[in-house]
């Protein structure tokens, strides 16, 4: 048996905790370092540019945040059916299923290079970016749009490679743009006095470079997977099960856009460009707190989709248990940092008392039931990882669809800027019992009745009822 293949026996037959510990650590610091170069970022545009850049980047965000939807939707989609068909050893149709999301990334691509000459300012000016901010929003997206190919590839081939079992290398994928990025930082910035479209460039070219690395990793037989045109033609079912697996992906990512569209109207309408800006410091604090929980929920993905492919009921179980207790545990301690550091947080991107005053209140509020962030995360990741697309759909939508959005409406016309920061966690505890319904509901699937006969057991009653119930 070849190492590629290896890799991904691990996930059937490795201890599952030592697996899971094998598979987290490195997306946890791939997470990590990822979402450091946005802090880092924030802090260069904050010192060298003004809080009107942050507020500008923070407008352009939710577009890059639909970028990050599509790439979502191909990446966890594809690395949900790919991880199944090598647990089921149909290594052909796993290979087919990756040229299809190869060939998808292509035509995003395409569009993002027409969006970038046509629809930019008038989307800007739908969200809500006011003149003040709307050069700094442009200097940003354009470059970013442009290379939509790149981040569309990048972020999608890093679900693909962990999908695999190759942690590691995905690991590296997310450190060598992050760690390129906020060297080239200071150059476009500062050095070249390029402000808020120097962090764009500084950014493409890292992902650029990164593309090609990932490039390398399969044209070289590193993978697992075979990269040929032979499996690129479009097949609708094979791109349907995709977008079906990704869709909970995508809506989520979607709906982050949608949300901080509402966010900043509100902003804008009860506080002005000034809380904008200052909502920006607040949202990167919050991605690098809770990217590590996604982190854990990409290492138990693959074990929970290999495992459930092959029918190892008792394995699939114990990852389940194993990772909800830990991402728990890190949400408390999440808790705890933010609500006795906030001000030290603030400090490291402004020492403007007003910015680091208002940003410690909002951050206390927001992060009032922090605690309770972990267990949504990983609910709706193991239906994903199951191939279940309507409640992991549900849950995906559940925290910023079902319940932020309508609260950032309602809240603020009563209690100004205050409603804005109170909708989160507001929206945590609703979220929370949403997540913990259906995982009761399901609970002879992922929590009890282990089968006799040690692993490869097939499926039992309650398993293919909920398999029938979910099934698109």
């Amino acid at each position: 048996m070849n190492r590629q293949k290896e890799q991904s026996r691990q996930l059937g037959e490795e201890s599952v905790p030592k697996l899971l510990l094998r598979l987290s650590i490195p997306a946890v610091i791939g997470m990590l370092v990822m979402s450091l170069y946005n802090v880092v970022d924030t802090i260069f545009i904050s010192y060298f540019v003004g809080v009107d850049g942050v507020a500008g980047v923070t407008f352009a965000f939710p577009l890059m945040i639909i970028m990050m939807a599509v790439a979502a939707a191909l990446g966890i989609g594809g690395a949900s059916v790919i991880s199944r068909r090598l647990g089921e050893g149909r290594e052909k149709e796993a290979n087919l299923v990756f040229g299809n999301i190869l060939s998808l990334v292509l035509i995003t691509g395409v569009i993002g290079v027409i969006a970038a000459f046509t629809v930019l300012e008038p989307t800007l000016r739908l969200f809500g970016a006011t003149e003040g901010i709307m050069g700094h929003a442009l200097d940003y997206i354009f470059p970013i749009t442009l290379a939509t190919v790149f981040f569309t590839y990048g972020f999608a081939t890093n679900s693909i490679i962990r999908a695999e079992g190759n942690a590691r290398f995905a690991m590296m994928t997310m450190i060598i743009p992050s760690v390129l990025n906020i060297l080239l930082d200071p150059v476009f910035i500062i050095w070249l006095d390029m402000g808020v479209q120097g962090a764009a460039i500084a950014t493409v070219i890292s992902q650029a470079v990164t593309a090609a690395v990932t490039l390398g990793y399969f044209l070289r037989g590193h993978s697992s997977l075979v990269m040929t045109k032979a499996y690129m033609t479009l097949q609708f079912k094979t791109v349907k099960e995709i977008f079906v697996i990704g869709m909970p992906g995508f809506a989520r990512q979607v709906a982050g856009s949608v949300m901080m569209v509402a966010i900043n109207a509100m902003l804008i309408r009860y506080g002005g460009d000034f809380y904008v800006g200052v909502f920006g410091i607040v949202q990167r604090v919050s991605m690098f707190a809770l990217m590590p929980m996604m982190g854990i929920l990409q290492g138990m993905q693959p074990i929970i989709g290999y495992n459930y492919g092959a029918r190892q009921m008792v394995r699939f179980r114990e990852t389940i248990k194993l990772g909800l207790k830990v991402v728990t545990i890190f949400s408390a301690g999440v808790f705890v940092v933010m609500m006795l550091l906030p001000e030290w947080l603030m400090q490291i991107f402004s020492q403007d008392p007003a910015v680091i005053a208002t940003g410690s209140e909002g951050m206390r509020i927001v992060f009032a039931m922090a605690i309770l962030i972990g267990a949504q995360v990983v609910s709706g990741g193991i239906y994903q990882a199951i191939g279940h697309a309507r409640p992991a759909l549900i849950l995906s939508l559940a925290r910023q669809v079902l319940f932020l959005i309508p609260l950032v409406l309602i809240l603020p016309p009563f209690i100004g800027v205050t409603g804005v920061w109170l909708a989160f966690p507001i929206a945590d505890i609703l979220a929370f019992a949403l997540s913990a319904y259906l995982l009761y509901k399901d609970r002879q699937l992922f929590f009890y009745g282990d089968p006799p006969g040690g692993t490869n057991e097939q499926p039992g009653k309650v398993q293919k009822q909920v398999t029938e119930e979910y099934q698109t």
